[in-house]
């Protein structure tokens, strides 16, 4: 695209340089960029983009948007090339970067309904439930997300749950091109504080819950809610013509808050009768979850689901609720709850060679262990063993409460390693034991190898325990220090089960 069209609607403070030529692509990391393209440098959470110009001008960038004066992006040059490329000097480069990625991939959402989902527990769930009930009503989902991004059988590894808007803009084109009539996204509070989303237009946008996370980026819950009801509040780029409609989990303390901050249509669902969309008569067991769906628009209907969470009714409404204002029948609604049949690494039962209770659950947080745990309760009439650790490089103040919730929970604590980065494994297990000891527990034992760790609560249980693994659910990988290596959770539970009964 030229680049006098690509920037025609940014607001520019000053430029430099000639603007007469072909932008073939755009990047935000120096290291992309080849002969040509435009180098968006943008402020990250450990690294500033503007100290890479250099680098960017090296590889060949015919163009350089900052927030610098030209005349200081020219110092940050090692050397000068033949042919200076055009600097751009913006107020803010995050936003421009948006902008500039919607006009590049030419509005790809305006063939589709955009769907937001955030908060900090569900949102995986919720996706896969509103994606099922979608194709049932004859639809073409995508979705963006935690595990992948995917739109009929097209599938690619996520590395953050909400990609930045560049490369979200991106997959948004590849999706309109696959004729996707929905996109179903799940929104972080990294990406609504970094405006990540800032130029998504959404047709509805969905609030699961809150709970404590992500405190080693927000400063405070205050902080981190703030963060989140951008979504409800930051409305000023949907269509007028299609009114935004936002699904509340009115269950939840903050859904009251973001009831009273948002000017969309609302919808809420939860438990308290007083909802537009509730449940009763709710029964779990291995075999899934059965209950009546209620809605003060559409009557009443019975649902059967394969999850095995009793929380999952909540991820069960909120879908419910978002289909309904995309004009879903309650009939598809509950069909489409029907045919999803498990989501990857939540409250994932894994097949193995002794019939063991085995559940592998994303939850790295309190309130999420605490609720996979009390799911376990539901399902088992034997005792509960919970292996589990902490990521390294996050919130540390949660690790006591984890492992008080794990300790108070469960009939033997395995404390283990989960993605340790470059923290010391020991120092984590040894805030993570604390909370284990301030529960009262004494049936605890600390193994920093996650596979031996997850081999010996296999080796301990009896056939009528449950065995919850929490905390990297679908995730095949674990990371040390700089080395992400190959693990994953299912594989290796069954392996060591099959080992255990030899």
């Amino acid at each position: 695209m030229h680049l006098n069209k690509l920037i025609g609607n940014i607001i520019i403070k000053h430029a430099s340089g000639g603007r007469n030529v072909e932008i073939p692509h755009i990047n935000y990391d120096s290291r992309k960029v080849g002969p040509g393209d435009l180098f968006v440098a943008i402020k990250g959470h450990a690294q500033d983009g503007h100290a890479f110009i250099g680098d960017a001008v090296s590889r060949g960038a015919a163009a350089v948007l900052s927030e610098v004066a030209p005349e200081v992006a020219v110092q940050k040059l090692t050397r000068k090339p033949d042919q200076m490329p055009a600097f751009i000097q913006v107020p803010d480069s995050r936003k421009a970067l948006s902008q500039l990625a919607v006009t590049f991939y030419q509005h790809p959402f305006r063939t589709m309904n955009l769907i937001g989902i955030t908060g900090t527990n569900g949102k995986t769930t919720t996706s896969y439930l509103l994606e099922s009930i979608l194709m049932a009503a004859g639809r073409k989902p995508g979705v963006i997300g935690t595990v992948n991004h995917r739109i009929s059988d097209l599938r690619r590894e996520s590395s953050v749950t909400t990609p930045e808007s560049l490369d979200l803009m991106k997959i948004l084109r590849e999706m309109a091109d696959q004729s996707a009539t929905d996109v179903v996204m799940e929104v972080s509070s990294h990406a609504l504080d970094q405006g990540r989303v800032a130029d998504c237009p959404f047709r509805t946008v969905l609030f699961t819950n809150i709970s404590r996370d992500h405190l080693d980026y927000h400063q405070s819950m205050d902080d981190y809610f703030k963060a989140k009801s951008l979504l409800f509040t930051n409305l000023e780029n949907s269509n007028p013509d299609r009114p935004v409609s936002a699904v509340i989990n009115a269950d939840d303390p903050r859904g009251a808050d973001l009831l009273a901050l948002t000017a969309a249509e609302t919808m809420t669902y939860g438990l308290n009768n007083s909802c537009d969309v509730t449940a009763k008569d709710v029964t779990v067991s291995r075999k899934g979850l059965r209950a009546r769906l209620i809605s003060k628009k559409m009557g009443w209907i019975d649902i059967r689901s394969s999850l095995i969470g009793h929380f999952d009714i909540y991820n069960i409404m909120a879908a419910a609720s978002a289909a309904i204002t995309l004009g879903v029948n309650f009939k598809t609604i509950a069909s489409g709850i029907e045919s999803m049949k498990g989501v990857p690494g939540r409250m994932e039962l894994v097949p193995n060679a002794r019939s063991l209770a085995i559940v592998v659950d994303y939850a790295h947080t309190p309130d999420a262990l605490e609720k996979a745990l009390g799911a376990a309760k539901q399902i088992t009439s034997g005792r509960i063993l919970t292996v589990f650790g902490c990521g390294g490089d996050r919130d540390t103040g949660k690790r006591n409460e984890m492992g008080h919730v794990a300790g108070r929970n469960s009939h033997k604590v395995f404390i283990t390693s989960d993605n340790p980065r470059s923290e010391d494994p020991a120092a984590i297990a040894d805030e993570i034991e604390r909370g284990v000891i301030a529960s009262g527990k004494k049936n605890y034992v600390v193994e920093l190898e996650r596979e031996t760790a997850i081999k010996m609560a296999v080796e301990t249980a009896l056939k009528e325990d449950l065995i919850l693994i929490a905390g990297k659910g679908h995730e095949d990988y674990q990371i040390m220090g700089k080395t992400r290596r190959a693990f994953d959770d299912r594989l290796v539970a069954a392996r060591a089960a099959s080992t255990s009964l030899s």
